[in-house]
């Protein structure tokens, strides 16, 4: 098996001062600028963009449309094949595949933020239609850099940097967050903006900077190198190109047609749903699944109809999404495939189903929004990047599945912490404690997960295969981190905890399991 035979042994040095030095890798701080890029777009998306448009007088519900632009994030792997199979004109001679991609997503994500910054949502209806298509084509374009840069990262080193890159990478997006997050925040107030006092310009021009931010991504990109593996890789003729675009351009169509003439459909099975489980937002959920599986389903058909009609050959949806899916089983086998994926799917879910009701909870327990955002937002975000930090560092001195089964220990075991600071109240000195604990251990467990799931690929399908297990990454947490509001109505804030520190411990089974495999990972 070609797991990681290299990546968790030849990662690991017995020499601190050689580990400390591997920051200092030219790779590895090229990571930092590019996580940097990365980070920017998400905010200008969600907080910051919420903030612009209630202050602007747009209602709540008005509001929450503009969360589609956040399903580039969560379907970049239908996508993600254009990355590993298409040539730019042009852009791809000048500078390589990947560096042309990456040029080119943040290009785009500079466009679509200064198309966000022309619009006014105050000034109508139609702006609004016109500010969410661009916010769509952010979250497009950005989600489109991570899927590149990632193909780039795992690409343009060996295995043993990877634990490092990765820490860098999750330092770089993490102030790439905090700049467009807080920063933005920041920057229109001094320019005079507020809810009573609501100024256009004032958002104009923090969005115009925000995008100007973005050049440190460029410039990163036009002076790094092309990974050499990148060249060697089989490309598609002109021909071949025409088919891709066509039939992505095609199912991508209707699979948003079909999403949309299914909104008063969903709506009246919503209402029923609604009667029959008497939870709204259960209702919700249910409705959106059978939105999303009749949307695919119809993309499913359009894919289908082109290859029978020999529109497009069979060979080329093999070669984008097949194949990649099938390298992984055969590299792997099915049972070990299984197993892999299982732990992909469930490594995070013990803190991101505690993290979605965390900020609720410190404010039931009576914290102020600003005690809530100067503990989780700053002093939480500096935790990470040590945290980070620390995992990248110790993964490269003693192995990344050690750091990956360290990592969900402490992410088991900070949950406990959190029904400590319930049973005390509102205590801050035992809110910062949790919170530092709590991040530390998720920039830890963060940096060698990332570092596991780049072992994982083929660099052949880098682009698809790590797209595929990010989406996949979040899956099952995000859908039970949905309802971990009504759980906490049901059982408590304590019992909660407890449950999410309880459902991280089939992990670390799963995580011994795997190193118990030496010929099909390697013995780190």
């Amino acid at each position: 098996m070609a797991f990681i035979n290299d990546m968790p042994t030849s990662g690991v040095t017995n020499n601190w001062a050689s580990a400390v030095r591997t920051f200092l890798h030219p790779r590895v701080i090229t990571m930092l600028f590019l996580g940097f890029s990365a980070g920017l777009p998400l905010m200008l998306i969600f907080s910051s963009l919420s903030l612009w448009l209630r202050e602007a007088g747009i209602e709540r519900s008005v509001v929450t449309f503009f969360s589609w632009a956040a399903l580039g994030y969560s379907f970049k792997f239908v996508w993600a094949p254009l990355a590993d199979s298409l040539s730019l004109p042009y852009l791809t001679n000048k500078l390589g595949r990947r560096r042309a991609w990456i040029l080119l997503a943040q290009i785009s994500v500079v466009i679509a933020i200064l198309l966000m910054s022309f619009i006014d949502p105050a000034s109508g209806s139609h702006n609004l239609v016109y500010l969410a298509l661009a916010a769509v084509m952010l979250g497009f374009s950005s989600a489109t850099q991570d899927i590149v840069i990632d193909a780039y990262r795992i690409e343009s080193a060996k295995p043993e940097l990877q634990a490092m890159m990765s820490s860098s990478y999750i330092v770089g997006y993490r102030i790439g967050m905090l700049v467009t997050g807080a920063g933005s925040l920041y920057l229109a107030s001094a320019l005079g903006t507020t809810a009573e006092n609501y100024s256009y310009d004032a958002w104009s021009s923090t969005y115009q900077v925000m995008a100007a931010c973005m050049s440190v991504g460029i410039v990163t990109t036009m002076i790094i190198k092309e990974p050499e593996i990148s060249g060697k890789i089989e490309k598609h003729g002109t021909q071949q190109h025409i088919q891709i675009l066509l039939l992505f351009g095609l199912c991508v169509s209707s699979f948003i047609g079909a999403y949309l003439l299914t909104v008063d459909i969903g709506i009246v099975i919503g209402e029923m749903l609604k009667e029959i489980t008497g939870n709204i937002a259960l209702a919700g959920v249910l409705v959106g699944l059978v939105r999303l599986l009749l949307a695919s389903t119809a993309a499913l058909i359009m894919g289908k109809l082109l290859i029978s009609f020999r529109v497009v050959p069979q060979e080329i949806m093999a070669s984008l999404y097949f194949e990649p899916v099938a390298d992984f089983f055969r590299r792997y086998g099915i049972r070990f495939s299984l197993i892999l994926l299982v732990l992909i799917g469930c490594y995070r879910i013990s803190d991101i189903v505690l993290g979605v009701i965390s900020n609720v909870f410190y404010q039931d327990l009576g914290f102020s929004k600003t005690d809530i955002a100067n503990a989780s937002k700053f002093f939480g975000l500096w935790m990470t990047l040590i945290g980070g930090f620390f995992g990248g560092l110790l993964a490269v001195r003693v192995g990344v599945l050690k750091i990956l089964f360290l990592g969900a220990v402490l992410s088991a075991a900070t949950n406990l912490m959190f029904i400590l600071l319930a049973k005390m109240g509102q205590s801050l000195v035992m809110l910062y404690a949790v919170i530092m604990a709590d991040n530390l251990s998720a920039g830890l467990a963060s940096a060698a997960f990332v570092a596991f799931l780049s072992s994982l690929t083929n660099v052949r399908f880098s682009a698809m295969q790590y797209a595929i297990f990010t989406s996949f990454m979040f899956m099952l947490p995000k859908i039970l981190g949905g309802y971990s509001g009504s759980m906490v109505d049901t059982i408590g804030y304590e019992n909660f905890f407890l449950v999410t520190a309880i459902i991280g411990l089939p992990v670390l089974f799963l995580i011994w399991l795997i190193r118990r495999q030496p010929d099909q990972i390697g013995n780190s």
